[in-house]
């Protein structure tokens, strides 16, 4: 039986045992999925000892960056977001990956060069979507209270990729009277159990054609609400944590699944984050 196991501290609640074991049943693959928590002093001696007798595994904060050196490889998309999410052990070497990208991109939907998008967040998750977009020529503007860690992505990105179509401002609040093709929320703002809360105001929302919120629980935050009741295309996280779940379970041992079983499972698990946390909706802000 193939062995799998998420790593991360503190994790808390996870759904990717939920989702991972859905995964391996669609696709007849006997494998374990755990949660293990280790913390950074003692990520480099669990990264070259425990770590490796793994099949693979996935990463989420605080070790994204940390575990690289420990790693004997990166692919493509761990190298161009210097941030990895999943681990794969084959013939005694780790190579590192990062499947946020296509998780990402397979839930928001298209990315065109020249398309207005206003992004909310800077870190983390929040410079991958601002580098995917940049990188599809996009007009990409960063909210970010944090100025100078959104500044230096934006130089970091114009510097990177010089050749890119896409431009990037940043700014510290978003513009209110602005037409945006797009808005993407990549910080906490409305996450479980603050569900009252909302990143940017009701007017930024009525002036953004779609919106796209990283955040899975709840499973349709404030801005999402707000988006869908004024008749705009709204989506949530849980699509992106499932797509980048199952780029993984390709990684690992080349599953192949169908869209529309994906999409029954996106559905299936927000039904269960619905279950797991029934008073969310009562949480202030």
């Amino acid at each position: 039986m193939k062995q799998f196991t998420l790593i991360g501290c503190p994790l808390g609640h996870s759904m990717s045992p939920w989702i991972h074991e859905h995964l391996f049943a669609m696709s007849g693959q006997a494998a374990s999925y755990s949660l293990t928590e280790i913390r950074p002093e003692d990520l480099m001696q669990a990264a070259q000892h425990s770590l490796r007798t793994l099949d693979g595994y996935n990463i989420t904060i605080p070790h994204k960056v940390g575990i690289i050196p420990a790693l004997d490889a990166l692919d493509e998309t761990a190298q161009r977001y210097e941030s990895v999410n999943c681990v794969a052990n084959r013939d005694g070497k780790a190579v590192g990956y990062n499947t946020d990208c296509v998780g990402f991109l397979r839930s928001v939907g298209d990315l065109n060069a020249g398309d207005r998008i206003l992004l909310i967040g800077s870190g983390g998750v929040g410079r991958m979507m601002a580098t995917e977009a940049f990188l599809k020529g996009a007009a990409l503007t960063i909210v970010e209270r944090d100025l100078p860690r959104a500044e230096a992505l934006a130089q970091e990105l114009t510097g990177k990729y010089p050749d890119a179509a896409g431009t990037i401002r940043v700014l510290e609040a978003a513009p209110e009277q602005e037409q945006f093709d797009l808005l993407m929320n990549a910080c906490p703002v409305g996450m479980y159990p603050r569900t009252n809360a909302c990143p940017v105001t009701d007017a930024v929302i009525a002036n953004s054609k779609r919106v796209f919120d990283v955040i899975y629980n709840p499973t349709a935050t404030q801005l999402v609400q707000k988006a869908r009741s004024l008749g705009k295309n709204a989506v949530g996280g849980s699509a992106m944590l499932v797509w980048q779940a199952v780029r993984a379970h390709e990684i690992w041992y080349d599953a192949k699944f169908r869209t529309e079983d994906i999409e029954a499972l996106i559905e299936e698990m927000n039904r269960e984050v619905d279950r797991l946390f029934p008073a969310k909706e009562e949480a202030t802000a």
